[in-house]
Formats: structure tokens, sequence, C-alpha cells
């Protein structure tokens, strides 16, 4: 009987630490609008093995891909409040909360993908991430999107006058809007999951992104035309929570920022062979891509640097950015 009890007490002891460990966890919610297997998710996953790794295990990061929280504009809400610890979204739907970020998604602000990284990596990412604090996030990291261009149902656009009166999505800020307008095109805001059934029903001529966006939401098959005008390569910003970020101990705030870090590159990587792999896809696929002259597009965009870079810091910015070499 006293064997038995004895071993009863370990059973429970065991339990009882085993509970206790459990309980030690904290599990970090994370969303992305983006399926599983893209570039930005299998870059939130790698963070978040390497925070369970050099944490031991106290802290987990739990991913919801393809916009099972919502789509992006409706997640900055959740995350600034706290209802989810972690998001990854496009820098553009933050344009109306914080100025800082309308400069780097205005078109053609940046010359090439390695300009971009060479800036966001820099002073004016620095400047850009410090004002994520003021609307209660933390800025853990850039990554890429890549350029995006415009792709439709109709016709190739070889021109600035194959624009003219087209219908396009587009992410839902003020500048990407008055970017369709300089054009000579029409804007239409929506959510990303609502593009596909939009362009196929002609609610829509078609929409802007990425190759892999393009691929990945299947746009492809009701949009075959795709142009390489690249009018923007807007970053996309990995945020965490104040609230949440408040919690950690300085030391586990140094883990979280080097392994961010480490993401960046694990992302870039994946991002560069994802548009490879998805251009190649889509023109087996059928679609037809054009390469237009850019500069009449550049020359356009004369009205939305002077409706939004009024600020003197954001024509700074602006400045800051074109000196980068």
């Amino acid at each position: 009987m006293l064997h038995f009890s004895r071993l009863a007490g370990a059973a429970l002891l065991a339990a009882a630490l085993m509970a206790g460990t459990a309980s030690a966890q904290t599990v970090l919610r994370s969303s992305d609008t983006h399926p599983d297997g893209y570039p930005t998710v299998e870059a939130v996953k790698y963070f978040g093995e390497l925070v369970k790794e050099r944490t031991a295990g106290r802290y987990a990061v739990e991913l919801y891909h393809s916009a099972q929280l919502g789509e992006e504009k409706d997640t900055i809400e959740q995350v600034r409040t706290g209802v989810i610890d972690l998001n990854r979204i496009s820098m553009a739907p933050f344009n109306g909360l914080i100025p800082e970020t309308t400069v780097p998604s205005l078109p053609y602000i940046f010359r090439s993908e390695d300009h971009m990284h060479k800036v966001m990596d820099g002073a004016v990412g620095d400047q850009i991430a410090a004002a994520f604090e003021q609307v209660g996030l933390v800025l853990l990291a850039f990554y890429d999107s890549g350029a995006r261009s415009f792709y439709n149902s109709k016709k190739p656009i070889n021109s600035l006058a194959d624009l003219a009166g087209m219908k396009f999505r587009v992410i839902q800020s003020d500048i990407f809007v008055d970017m369709v307008a300089a054009l000579g095109a029409n804007a239409t805001p929506m959510p990303y999951g609502e593009v596909y059934s939009a362009i196929e029903t002609g609610v829509i001529d078609g929409a802007e992104n990425n190759f892999p966006s393009y691929d990945t939401a299947k746009h492809a098959e009701v949009a075959k035309f795709y142009s390489l005008d690249e009018h923007t390569m807007v970053p996309e910003a990995f945020v965490m929570a104040k609230s949440s970020w408040d919690k950690l101990t300085p030391e586990d705030q140094a883990i979280f920022k080097a392994a961010a870090k480490e993401s960046v590159a694990r992302q870039r990587e994946l991002w560069t062979a994802k548009v490879k792999e998805s251009r190649a896809k889509v023109e087996a696929a059928g679609s037809q891509i054009t390469t237009p002259d850019k500069q009449p597009f550049i020359d356009a965009m004369g009205p939305v640097y002077e409706k939004h870079v009024k600020d003197d810091k954001l024509k700074a910015m602006v400045e800051a950015i074109k000196a980068v070499q």
C-alpha cells in the first residue's frame, strides 16, 4: 500500500511538473493574408522556430495564414490592441496611420530591389521603424514584396495610353488610388480576397501585384495580360503588438529582434526563388508578359508626389532615399 502511495505521489508530481512546463509556454498568434508556403509565411515560421529554440520553448508562434484572422486592413487594429500578437502586412495600409510609411509606398521611389534593400536596412528604415511605436506597434522586420505591376483580362498594356479608362483593384491606400488616376485609369480599392471573383465577373478589368501573388492567388487564371511596369516596390512590415513586446524581458526582446533579422535573409532568399518559379508557371499557363517603356509612367507621378509629400520631414526622407547608392 505504501509502495502504491509513493507511485501515485510520484505520478502526481510528474503531472504537476508537466502542467507547470506547459503553462510556462506563451503562444503568440501571428497573421498573414498569404497562403501557406508563401515566402513571408515561411519567414515568420522560421522566426518562430528560432524564438522557440532560443527561449527553450518558453515562447511559440502560432501562424494563421490565408487571411484566417482577417484581411490586412482588418488585422491592423487587432495587432494594435493586442488581440493578435504578430502581423505581416504590406506597408501601404499603414499610410493613413503612420505618415512615414507613405514614402516607401510611393511609385518609383526605389530604383531597384537592391536599392530598396539598402534603404530599408539603413537609416531611413530605422526612422520608419521608430514611427511604428507611436501607434502601439514594434517593427521587427521589413520583408520583400517585389515589384508590383498591372495585369488585366482585356488586353496587353504596352504604353501609358493602353491604361486609359481601365478599372484596376488597388490596395486600400490613397497613394495607390491617386497613382492609378494619374495614369489615366480608375482605381477600385478592395480586399485581396475579393479580387479573383471581381475580375472574373467583370466588376474590374484587373489588378496590380507581384508575380508570386498573381500566381498563388490564381489571378493569372482570369487575367492573362501582365505588364512589367514595376510601379512600386512596397516593403512588407512584420510587426508585434507593443503590449505583447512590453511583456518580454530585455533578454527575450533581444532574442526576438535577432530572430526577426535572420528571418529577413531567409525571406529574401525564398522571395527570389518564388518570383522565378511563379513567372515561369504563369507563362507556361498562357499569360502574356509585356514590358512597356517606364519613363512615361514615371513622368506621370508628379501629382502623386505633390499631394502625398508635403511635410518637410517626408520631403527630406525622399531626398535621403534618392541619395542612397
